[in-house]
């Protein structure tokens, strides 16, 4: 049994729903072309002082990487994802990721995971590891999440990752439009699902998921504030203020970014420490003890 996360709730100021365990030194195109998009955050992404970058500001957060083998970037493992966060429990809650391809192997993978408790979620990115959402090749993985009580997390919307390659390095933007999450949401009510970042051009829709579904939340990772769009502030300030959550996009995009901008934009008071920790607090199960 791997040790759970550690984390003193209390002490910490925010919780990030959304943090990539990057290859430090990666030199591909794929990766040139991310950092253009994103712009360069200056992020270290050496383990350590990404640990160290979090502790500094009293932030916890969810980690995890992308199998996929459509960039040609190296692959981070989840052995690799779930060493970093058992050396660094009070603040990292590992995610696996799984590319639903990888078959029966895969969802052996997954169950080795989960029944060690050395994982708390799945992360799957759709447009990279070229499936919808509701096909039912990834109903296997679901399953194994499903039946632990475990979030799974779908990238949805707009791929920094190809933006600007020649044919978009490969990705298919189709595979990020959120409707068919609907399906997996009817189809595995209890599994929490998390619609990763503001889903443009698909926000409307991911909106109306959120709010006709109870197991469906909203991490608001991947863009500044600043660029949401005025319906996704209104919701995230009324009907859905229990159902977004912070998530930075790191390395791509820093807390520090994020948070400064997120001052800035029309967030009522009562509903920042929602969005910002205990929205994370409740949906993750930590203790607040």
């Amino acid at each position: 049994m791997t040790a759970p996360p550690q984390i003193d709730v209390g002490s910490i100021r925010a919780i990030d729903v959304h943090v990539h365990l990057e290859p430090d030194g990666d030199a591909t195109a794929t990766d040139a072309a991310a950092r253009k998009y994103f712009g360069e955050s200056g992020a270290p992404r050496d383990p350590r002082a990404l640990a160290d970058y979090y502790r500094s500001r009293k932030i916890a957060f969810v980690v995890f990487a992308v199998d996929e083998r459509l960039t040609g970037r190296r692959q981070v493992t989840n052995e690799e994802v779930v060493k970093f966060a058992a050396d660094n429990r009070d603040i990292a809650i590992p995610f696996a990721s799984i590319d639903p391809h990888r078959g029966q192997e895969g969802v052996e993978e997954a169950k080795r995971l989960v029944s060690a408790g050395a994982v708390r979620g799945l992360k799957l990115h759709p447009p990279v590891q070229q499936f919808f959402p509701d096909d039912t090749l990834a109903y296997p993985l679901y399953e194994v999440f499903a039946a632990a009580g475990l979030p799974v997390v779908f990238h949805t919307g707009h791929s920094g990752i190809g933006t600007a390659m020649p044919g978009g390095g490969g990705v298919r933007l189709k595979y990020g439009n959120p409707m068919p999450i609907d399906d997996v949401a009817v189809d595995f009510p209890g599994m929490p699902i998390i619609m990763a970042h503001p889903s443009f051009p698909w926000q409307d829709e991911a909106i109306s998921i959120c709010l006709h579904k109870p197991n469906v939340y909203i991490d608001l990772s991947g863009w500044s504030p600043k660029y949401f769009s005025p319906t996704l502030v209104q919701y995230a300030n009324s009907r859905l203020k229990h159902k977004v959550m912070f998530g930075s996009d790191y390395p791509f995009i820093t807390p520090d970014r994020w948070l400064a901008d997120f001052e800035t934009i029309s967030i009522r008071d009562d509903v920042r420490p929602l969005i910002l920790k205990a929205n994370a607090v409740k949906l993750l199960g930590l203790s607040t003890a």
